[in-house]
């Protein structure tokens, strides 16, 4: 199981680094959402695949008396999962307004801040 995991995050990493090389900001933003949620599967399967017993201690035993899930990885990836998701709300909302003052999401044409007199610079090597 974890090494389906490890392959599944592994594709989510290649397709969220394709979509953020795209020169349009929508997909670059897709790009960012999807590593997010590689980074939050990694995060959750380094913290092991098992079916435990949740970590609860019951009332009459100072430590666990079964082996009991990692309850860190859970933590961090549902903590992780409200950041992100505001993350992408505000990369969202960027977008949405640099779209209605530009009306465009080709990063080439989105070059107003620079000189008109100077040359453009490079747009490949």
């Amino acid at each position: 199981m974890e090494t389906a995991m490890a392959f599944l995050t592994g594709l989510f990493f290649a397709t969220s680094l394709y979509l953020m090389l795209s020169k349009h900001i929508i997909r670059v933003l897709l790009g960012v959402a999807v590593l997010g949620n590689a980074v939050n599967l990694t995060i959750f399967t380094t913290g092991r695949l098992t079916r435990e017993i949740p970590p609860i201690i019951p009332d009459d035993a100072v430590v666990p008396i079964d082996a009991i899930a990692n309850p860190l990885p859970q933590a961090l990836v549902l903590t992780a999962i409200v950041i992100s998701f505001s993350f992408f709300a505000f990369l969202l909302v960027l977008v949405f307004r640099s779209y209605q003052e530009l009306g465009t999401d080709d990063t080439d044409e989105m070059r107003e801040a620079e000189p008109v007199d100077e040359p453009a610079p490079p747009l490949g090597y």
